[in-house]
């Protein structure tokens, strides 16, 4: 079983997104790590080769800023990402999220339990929402979502990437 990790990212270091700790988070999962980074003048791509890890693979993309209004703009960065991944399954991670270390390995077993079962399209996960500080969460906030697919091309990112 091959795991690619996927995530897009622009002046993640001007608007302090936790992007390090989001992809770290994952990493230990995935044998591929894809990041598209839009052109910025923030040192993005530069703090994401902090890392030193030879699983990281950057690409850069420019943004259509017409693309803006729904937030259709995330979904084709997602994509553009997607596109690169190589792995049986495709882990999203946005920058502003991260997995618990203790998740990993039920994370893992699962991917691996359904790799042979084509009817599974996707992995859902629960999520919680913190609010200002790792106490305070949202509850009006979505609790779901796919972060894993089968990458088989017939899955991609719509909307706002949610």
């Amino acid at each position: 079983m091959k795991v690619s990790g996927f995530t897009f990212c622009r002046n993640a270091v001007k608007y302090d997104y936790p992007i390090l700790e989001s992809i770290r988070s994952v990493l230990p999962l995935c044998d591929e790590f894809i990041v598209n980074v839009g052109r910025c003048e923030d040192g993005t791509s530069e703090l994401i080769r902090t890392i030193q890890d030879p699983k990281i693979k950057i690409v850069e993309s420019v943004w259509d800023d017409s693309l803006r209004k729904d937030g259709l703009i995330y979904s084709q960065q997602t994509n553009i990402a997607l596109g690169r991944c190589t792995g049986d399954w495709a882990f999203y991670i946005q920058a502003d999220e991260v997995v618990h270390e203790d998740d990993l390995p039920i994370i893992r077993r699962s991917m691996q339990d359904h790799l042979r079962n084509p009817v599974v399209k996707g992995l859902l996960f629960r999520y919680l929402h913190f609010v200002a500080d790792y106490w305070s969460t949202n509850p009006w906030f979505y609790h779901k979502a796919v972060r894993i697919i089968r990458n088989n091309g017939e899955v991609e990112s719509c909307g706002d990437a949610v």
